[in-house]
Formats: structure tokens, sequence, C-alpha cells
């Protein structure tokens, strides 16, 4: 068995040129998991899920839960999430049955064109085009937790906030996590604000257990409790972001503070899909979640799961092609679905999975290309974007048997790196595909353009028994990657009976560009070399997800919070 953990030089000398990393290791925990009878948060941060609990115990739905957390995300976790970025949201209703998806995605400026990332005939690099204000979209979380309020919310709006504020007032300790992205991640002190928010006069990150305050951002909280989402979207605080985006000496952008005012999350209908005797209920476009892994579930299903081990070669092999089939048609469909037609239910239909499965040899590689579920020729150019990994997940149940699993992201580690009122911005244009057309000059679906939304992975998802009660909630962050980690749980989980806590810690594979990669410490020599006969190209590597998830059995929550990061699982 290989050693647990890389260095993170070993990690970058593995990297392959313009392929997507996954996120930064900061270490591993023993498993974390957590019972209880009557209500349960998992989040990726322990202030996060005690200010959750907090709401829980005083009455609050899950959806109000999921509020006060994001706002304590935003200040403890800001690297990852915040009110500067976008989210997508599942809110289970139980009393009245009903299932409502929100995209809180952000938005592309109306000033764009499709050769936006282009420069000289050329797609610009990913850094050139990550920092400053070039990369920051509209952001849409509050507009999207707003509406979810609107629906699914019973405390009062500004209440919820309260947690948030007084831990940006009081101070919150620096986390092992927070120190070690800041010490690692490239060009974090990019910019004056975020410098000193961070480093300390001598440019060090602030060490673990430094106590920090932000009653900036406290002061903005204040303005959207008392004012709703309007308060963000205009006003000082819109005029804040448009500010520093434009006015970015380096790299500047085109959001406007017309831009903002136009902004709304939306309610879309969720795609759902049969997995075992289960229906698997996920993020449909703009996010490639529910789709891709509706994909590599369904195509799953046509194997004898039963017969197969976790972690075992003939298990990863099928995973691996079936992630390989579903991502090929992901980079070819999926995009904004108010810019292109977005072939969807087709994609998880069981009759176009069985045709996908019957590609699958089972004791060699394949090369995967995209299928045709509409029946007619395709005219669409594959995608490729960057989408780094710096994500939330946290999935909430409460009191009244409703549920929200919600994945939240500011695109990479620490964003756009502007700072602005106590929070970062978003990097998510990057999201979008950086040329406009393919080699063959056909139109890419995922190009930028005007009041678009990029492309995400963001799975949000809840699994329903065959009698509509929620049995599991489950997302992770981690790029592109989230797919695979998401099915891979709700697989181990599902198809095997792994415990969800055993199903989150165990070794995640992730089928990259042809490429398989393992969590080293999980998959024997003898797996290894079984999958390399098949013809894969095995790369063993850190995959640091943010698994973390609610399995509900026997009237009993059962939560578990990624080892892989600093979340916890809290509940009564």
């Amino acid at each position: 068995m290989r050693h647990l953990l890389f260095a993170f030089a070993v990690v970058l000398n593995s990297a392959i040129a313009d392929e997507p990393q996954p996120e930064i290791d900061t270490g591993r925990s023993a498993i974390k998991s957590a019972t209880a009878g009557t209500y349960m948060a998992v989040t990726a941060n322990p202030y996060a899920s005690r200010a959750a609990e907090q709401i829980l115990a005083r009455g609050g739905t899950a959806v109000d839960a999921a509020i006060a957390a994001q706002m304590v995300l935003g200040l403890v976790e800001p690297q990852s999430s915040g009110i500067g970025g976008g989210a997508f949201m599942l809110s289970y209703n139980a009393e009245q049955k009903k299932l409502r998806y929100y995209d809180g995605r952000e938005t592309a400026p109306a000033a764009v064109n499709e050769h936006y990332f282009m420069h000289d005939g050329k797609p610009r690099s990913f850094m050139q085009a990550v920092i400053g204000g070039y990369s920051v979209g509209v952001p849409g979380v509050i507009s999207m937790l707003a509406l979810a309020h609107r629906h699914d919310g019973k405390l009062p709006w500004a209440s919820l906030f309260q947690p948030a504020i007084q831990l940006a007032e009081s101070g919150f300790e620096v986390s092992p996590r927070l120190h070690q992205l800041l010490l690692k991640l490239p060009r974090v002190a990019a910019r004056p604000a975020i410098t000193h928010y961070f480093f300390n006069s001598d440019g060090e990150p602030l060490p673990v257990g430094y106590r920090l305050k932000n009653p900036e951002y406290a002061q903005t909280l204040r303005t959207i409790a008392k004012g709703g989402a309007d308060a963000f979207y205009r006003g000082e605080i819109a005029e804040a972001i448009v500010q520093a985006v434009q006015d970015d000496p380096i790299n500047p952008g085109l959001l406007s503070l017309e831009d903002m005012a136009k902004y709304h999350a939306k309610e879309r209908q969720p795609l759902c899909f049969p997995f075992l005797q289960y229906r698997v209920c996920s993020a449909d476009a703009p996010s490639s979640g529910g789709a891709t892994m509706g994909g590599i579930l369904g195509v799953l299903q046509a194997f004898p799961l039963q017969d197969l081990e976790a972690g075992g070669d003939q298990l990863t092999h099928l995973f691996v092609e079936a992630s390989e089939l579903a991502f090929a048609d992901r980079n070819t469909y999926a995009a904004d679905p108010d810019f292109v037609s977005v072939p969807s239910t087709l994609l998880v239909s069981t009759h176009y999975l069985k045709r996908r499965a019957a590609l699958i040899d089972p004791d060699s590689a394949t090369v995967a290309k995209p299928g045709n579920p509409t029946g007619q020729p395709s005219k669409r150019g594959r995608s490729q974007s960057p989408e780094l990994p710096n994500t939330s997940h946290l999935v909430i149940v409460d009191r009244y048997g409703d549920g929200v699993s919600m994945t939240t992201s500011i695109e990479t580690g620490f964003g756009s790196r502007l700072f602005v009122k106590g929070f970062l911005l978003n990097n998510q244009l990057t999201d979008f595909s950086f040329t406009p057309k393919n080699t063959d000059g056909l139109s890419v679906a995922n190009r930028i353009q005007a009041r678009k939304r990029p492309r995400s992975s963001m799975s949000p998802t809840i699994v329903f028994n065959p009698d509509g009660s929620m049995r599991l909630l489950v997302g992770s962050p981690g790029g592109s990657r989230i797919i695979d980690y998401t099915a891979r749980t709700i697989l181990y989980h599902l198809g095997l009976n792994m415990p969800i806590a055993d199903a989150i810690a165990a070794g995640n594979i992730a089928a990259i560009g042809r490429r398989v990669e393992l969590e080293p410490g999980f998959f024997s020599e003898d797996t290894v070399e079984k999958l390399q006969a098949r013809g894969h190209r095995v790369v063993e590597r850190n995959l640091n997800s943010g698994l973390h998830a609610i399995a509900l059995k026997d009237n009993k929550l059962y939560g578990g919070a990624d080892p892989r990061r600093e979340g916890s699982a809290q509940g009564h």
C-alpha cells in the first residue's frame, strides 16, 4: 500500500499541463460521523455547522439553517465560497412533498462577447484570466438564498445573519486548512486588500489560531439582513463590487451596475433518474452534475454491482469507463439551457444508457466518444475549461423532515483575489470555454456570451426511497471531479451497502482526460497493475474531496463529514 499523503511538490510535478489539478491537500483525520434523531447539519467548518444547528434548534427549517451556514462559511472558509460567488441548491419540503432546484449561478456581464478570452487568435492562459476583475461574474448566492427563503424559510430573514455577524465582530480562529492554503496557493497576495486581511506586516500568512476579525463583513451582512437581496444588488455594495472589477489596475473586467441590478436566481426543474430501487435527483443545466452523474450510475446498473468490491480492479475499471462515457457527453452538450438546448433527460434515460453500457469492454479500456441522445447529427464542438476546485458543500435535515443539499463556490481558491467589503469575489467566468469554436469550426455550447451562466460540475443531490421519503443527501467540492466523487459515494453507500461515513472516507477515483487518478493508500498494487493491463494510464495522487452527506434510515440521521477537510456533522 502506498503512503496516504504526498508532498505538495510531488503533486505539482505529476501534473499534466493544461489539465485542472485537484485541490491542495491539507491533511486527513479519522472518519467523521454523527447520529441524530431530530435534525442535523453537515458543513465544511465547525463554526458553520454550529451556526446551522443553532438555527435548527430554534425551529428553523433546513433552508434557514443553510442561509446561516453560508454566511459563516463566507467568513471562516472564504477561499471556497461566500456571498461574492454562486451556488446550486436542492430543497425538499416534506409537508408539500415538493423538491425544488434553485440556480444561483453567476452570469457573464452584458458587455462580453464569445471572443472575450481570446488574445491574438489564441486563448488566454488561466492565470492571466483568473486574477483581477476580468474573471468576475455577477454573484448569485444572495439572490438564490432569498428565493429559497421565500418558499421554504420559516424564521425571519434578518435573524439568520446574526451568527455570522457576531462571529465576524468577535473573531474566529484561523484554521490549519486556511493557513495552509494561504501558504501554498499561487498568487493569493495579488492585490493590497486581500494581502492586508490575510497576511501580517512581514508578508506571512496569518498563523493557525490567530483570532481574525472582519467588522467590514459584519456591516455588509447587516445591510443585507435589513434590506434583503436588493441591498446587495443595488446601492453601496453593488457599487463597491463594480468599482473593484472595473478599476482593477492590472486586469479590469466589464461588470456593470446594470448587470448587478438585473441579476435574478432561477427556480428550475431538478434532474431525476433511477439508480437501483432509488430515485436520484440532482442539479440540471447549467450544472452538468446531474446529467453526468446520472450517466455514470445509469451505466453501472447494467453490471452485477453486488458481486463487485469497492477498490477492486473490476469495479474501478467499470466506474472509470462509465465516467469517461458520461464526460464525453457532458463536454459536448452541457451549457446554460437559456442559450442552448441541453438534452439532459435523454442523457439519463434508461434506453440511452443501456446503449452506452454496451460500449464498455470489461477487460479493456476504450476511447469514449460522445453519444447521440437526440438521434440527430451533433453540430457542437467539445468544450474544455479549467474549472479549478475550490468549493464547499453542505447538507441539512430539519425537525420537519425537510432537507437541503447545497453546493456553493467562488471557483478557484480565493477566487479573483479581489476583496470587497469583507468578502472575496468569484472568478467563475473562467468556467466558460476559453475558445468559442473547436478545431473543426463547430461552436462550443459552453462558450461565453452576454448574461450567460457558465457550465458547472456542482452536484447537490437528494436520493429518495421508493415511497418518496428522503434516503440520502450528498455532494462535494472538487471542480470537475465533484461528479466522480459524488457518484462514487452514492455507489458505495447504496450499491455496496457501505455506511455513509465509510463511503465518504473510501478511496476516491477520478477519470480525467483518459487518465485514471486513484487516491493513494486505498488501492492495492494488484488493482493498479490490473488496471494498467487493461490499458488505463494510472496516476496516484491526492484527491481532496469535501464530501458531506446525511443518510436517513430506520428513523435515524447518519451524518458523515469528509476526513480530508475540517468539516463536522452536528445534530440532535
